[in-house]
């Protein structure tokens, strides 16, 4: 595994040009404001109507349409919804990408999965931060930095990996790593981790924990303490040193049953279908799915994201955090922002 750090990138790569983000939000702001604030020169396209114009300007931040940012900009960056990517490039993006400019991606899905297909010519890297953007931002602000992945797709010009290490450096990778790696192994390793474990397996793992004490009779609130709250106290001791330092700050009750119980929790039958979780997004199964259901206006999605908004665990959840007012103080997630 090759890793670059901030020695090994040059931002006067960009000295010179123009660097134009095509979307503002969670990666897309982040990248904007860093990249600014490390002395590139930045665009924003967005498309008309956009809610995010005021704050990307109200950031300092010049903003073009689309079409105008790509026709502008030496690096175009597409940080747009992978549904949505695909119309946008054919409409707006592909006809301003001449023979030798950069398109960059933060994440693999369009071009792995066939989805948009840059002109000839044109050099395509990928900067893929390994965490949402509001966190990307936060930690730059800090002086630190997410790690990054870095993949090449063409490299007419010579000199794309190079000019997609400064960008990662620019936006703050370079202080803690940018992994260099592919864009199907970048696309199938993030999708996998979000549908089985981060968002997916996580969520449906808390909201059955809090079901299964509910439905035995404890208070709602007590159950969300135990299996949404302490969350994070479990993750920040396992992010800041593995899962062996969790086990170190737990109890020994604690850490017997986890060693006992968990297994079977998350056994044979569980990895078995996490299986056919990654074939479904190896064979593309997926893609084709997520894309269908969007241009069939999202019915599932919606659905199901109202469902979820519509749990106990929310309103409980809404109740005990007016409780402590500090949970809110430097949040990262400021909607009227960013």
């Amino acid at each position: 595994m090759k890793v670059y750090y901030d020695k090994d990138a040059d931002l006067a790569r960009f000295e010179g040009r123009t660097v134009g983000v095509i979307g503002y939000g969670s990666q897309g702001h982040a990248h904007a404001l860093n990249l600014k604030d490390s002395g590139v020169k930045v665009l924003v396209g967005l498309r008309p109507g956009s809610s995010s114009r005021a704050k990307a300007e109200a950031e300092g931040l010049r903003v073009l349409s689309v079409s105008d940012v790509a026709a502008e900009a030496d690096i175009v960056m597409l940080t747009l919804p992978d549904e949505t990517m695909g119309e946008i490039f054919e409409s707006d993006v592909a006809e301003h990408l001449k023979q030798g400019r950069y398109l960059g991606l933060a994440h693999g899905f369009n071009i792995h999965f066939g989805c948009i297909h840059p002109p000839e010519g044109v050099n395509v890297f990928m900067v893929a931060p390994k965490g949402p953007g509001h966190i990307v931002r936060a930690l730059y602000k800090k002086g630190q930095g997410v790690p990054a992945l870095v993949a090449v797709d063409r490299d007419p010009s010579g000199d794309t990996l190079e000019t997609a290490l400064a960008y990662a450096k620019g936006i703050g990778a370079g202080r803690s790593g940018i992994i260099e790696t592919s864009f199907r192994e970048e696309t199938e390793t993030d999708l996998f981790g979000e549908q089985a474990v981060l968002c997916g397996g996580l969520t449906a793992l808390m909201q059955a924990g809090f079901e299964t004490l509910v439905d035995a009779g404890y208070a709602p609130e007590m159950a969300y303490f135990e299996c949404i709250h302490e969350m994070k106290l479990i993750i920040d001791f396992i992010y800041e040193g593995g899962i062996s330092n969790m086990r170190y700050t737990i109890s020994n009750t604690a850490q017997y049953g986890d060693l006992t119980r968990g297994p079977r929790v998350v056994d044979e039958q569980v990895k078995s279908e996490m299986r056919k979780i990654l074939s479904e997004i190896q064979t593309g199964e997926f893609a084709r799915e997520w894309l269908l259901e969007t241009r069939s206006g999202k019915p599932v999605f919606n659905a199901l994201t109202r469902q979820g908004e519509e749990h106990p665990l929310e309103a409980v959840g809404r109740q005990l955090r007016s409780l402590m007012p500090f949970l809110s103080e430097g949040k990262l997630v400021d909607r009227s922002r960013n």
